[in-house]
């Protein structure tokens, strides 16, 4: 993933504690940056720019799941991949999330290896065939060809996950972090929102029925050019920050000492199992909203129109809680406390108004009878059928935007390492994607709505349990360079010329 040609047999270099304050600052300006186009500045409302910045790049790999996973997310926002049977997507999301949580383990040793650039060139192909079969499936109804695309999507979406978790939460400085993801999580999910734009408006007079072929070849072609988009990326190496530091990689990369890397991640910090629960529990819940409370309870048109909104509200969300989480007035230890009882208290206000209209629901043989006297809601039917669940569709989607910029946070927090948080970035969304497959699973079995609502908010809360002690007592209100350069080949040198600048002047007075 580095560039770099340099021996491995470096080891650090001792860093004084005034090297290691953020609030120190160098006269001059930072070191030049290296000859070449990647490194040409250019101007965007004030700001200089350079292609192989952090955020150049970050809005590349945004725009990247915008195009592939966001117009994903448009396409299950519908509920049941679009089809009016929801078993066809519930056994492709069961083996995508199972392909998905083996491969996303393993994914941070692979792009560290690769590098963050054919990493998600190929994570992003998967997308697009899975849409393909469910335009083949409305017409021959081949559901073998359904699963097999959902399986190769989880090969391909735990490396595009884990590349763009590297990316996002190494590249920044520390007190960017929020903002960095609350900038991704907008331009991601805005693909979702002009994506589930398409059936809406292909759909707007249909009340019952799939989805039309052209919604279905609308994502293709989208999802198609975000794959080709990733090649243009730079690997991680190649970047240089305002500062002139780069990311912490390993030098010569290599499956074995990547593999070496996964163990130490374990075995130097123990403590993260306890934000597993948190891992498994954050993608759980689009089961019961997406296919159990949006498909079961309202007609083709009006999904649609929630969809749409569904993925608006997650901007919303996204831009809150990334600037609270970046506020400069208050230390990083508070506002990780503070963001921990956010999550506690919309946890039970949110799912507490959820469990208030789900009671009030018919059952899954009642909503999928294949003659039924149950009339799906449209919106036309008014405040009392609509409205509220519409609005409790929006404070759903605010929700998932904000459990997950907390966890992206929470890891970014925890470390700067490039190599680091593509590790802790793979456990996630492995671990994550194995919560998901449990619950299309679930889903596919048929289970109670009832029971799926509960078993999602009783996870919800008990991993806030788990994650507690990590966020009270590990994360700390910067994190020193020495302990990022532990169990890597690089120097001060190497990725912090500021701060090399700054030891030196100390070393001659």
């Amino acid at each position: 993933m580095a560039d770099h040609d340099q021996s491995s047999s470096q080891t650090p270099s001792p860093i004084s504690a005034s090297a290691l304050d953020p609030t120190i600052t160098t006269s001059g300006p930072a070191p030049p940056r290296p000859a070449g186009w990647m490194y040409k500045g250019f101007r965007v409302a004030g700001h200089e720019l350079w292609y192989a910045s952090p955020i150049v790049q970050l809005f590349m790999v945004a725009m990247v799941c915008f195009l592939c996973p966001g117009m994903f997310n448009a396409l299950g926002g519908l509920g049941a991949g679009g089809q009016v049977d929801p078993q066809a997507q519930n056994d492709a999301n069961t083996a995508l999330y199972s392909t998905f949580a083996v491969v996303a383990f393993f994914s941070g040793t692979i792009a560290n290896t690769l590098g963050v650039r054919v990493t998600l060139a190929f994570g992003g192909l998967g997308y697009c065939i899975y849409a393909a079969s469910f335009l083949s499936y409305n017409h021959n109804q081949n559901h073998g060809f359904v699963v097999f695309a959902g399986a190769f999507l989880g090969v391909c979406a735990g490396l595009l996950w884990t590349a763009q978790g590297t990316i996002m939460i190494s590249y920044p400085p520390e007190d960017q972090k929020g903002r960095y993801i609350s900038y991704f999580w907008i331009i991601f999910n805005l693909g979702a929102v002009i994506g589930s734009l398409i059936p809406l408006g292909q759909n707007i007079n249909s009340e019952s029925g799939p989805v039309t072929d052209g919604t279905y070849i609308g994502f293709i072609v989208l999802m198609l050019l975000g794959a080709f988009l990733a090649l243009t990326l730079c690997n991680a190496g190649r970047v240089i920050r305002n500062d002139g530091s780069k990311v912490i990689l390993m030098k010569n990369p290599s499956f074995v000492t990547e593999f070496k890397g996964l163990f130490e991640t374990f075995t130097s910090a123990p403590w993260v199992v306890l934000l597993f629960p948190m891992f498994f529990a954050s993608n759980i819940f689009y089961t019961y909203q997406l296919n159990d409370m949006n498909a079961a309870h309202f007609n083709t048109r009006t999904r649609a129109l929630n969809n749409t909104l569904y993925w608006s509200a997650q901007i919303i969300g996204a831009t809150i809680f990334g600037y609270a989480l970046d506020y400069g007035s208050a230390r990083r230890t508070v506002r990780a406390k503070a963001s921990f009882v956010a999550l506690v208290v919309l946890t039970f206000a949110i799912w507490g108004g959820g469990y208030a209209w789900q009671v009030k629901q018919v059952t899954r043989e009642v909503a999928t009878a294949e003659e039924p006297e149950y009339h799906k809601v449209d919106w036309t039917d008014g405040a009392q059928k609509y409205i509220a669940p519409m609005f409790l569709y929006i404070f759903y989607g605010m929700y998932d935007a904000a459990w997950q910029t907390c966890i992206y946070w929470y890891m970014g927090a925890l470390s700067n390492s490039g190599r680091r948080a593509a590790n802790f970035t793979g456990f996630y969304k492995g671990i994550q994607s194995a919560g998901a497959a449990v619950f299309w699973r679930l889903d596919g079995l048929k289970k109670p709505y009832n029971t799926m609502f509960g078993a999602s908010w009783g996870l919800l809360a008990g991993a806030l349990v788990f994650a507690a002690p990590v966020i009270w007592m590990k994360i700390k209100d910067t994190v020193p360079l020495e302990e990022d350069l532990k169990h890597t080949d690089e120097t001060v040198e190497d990725v912090a010329p500021t701060v090399s600048r700054v030891q030196e002047k100390e070393q001659d007075v």
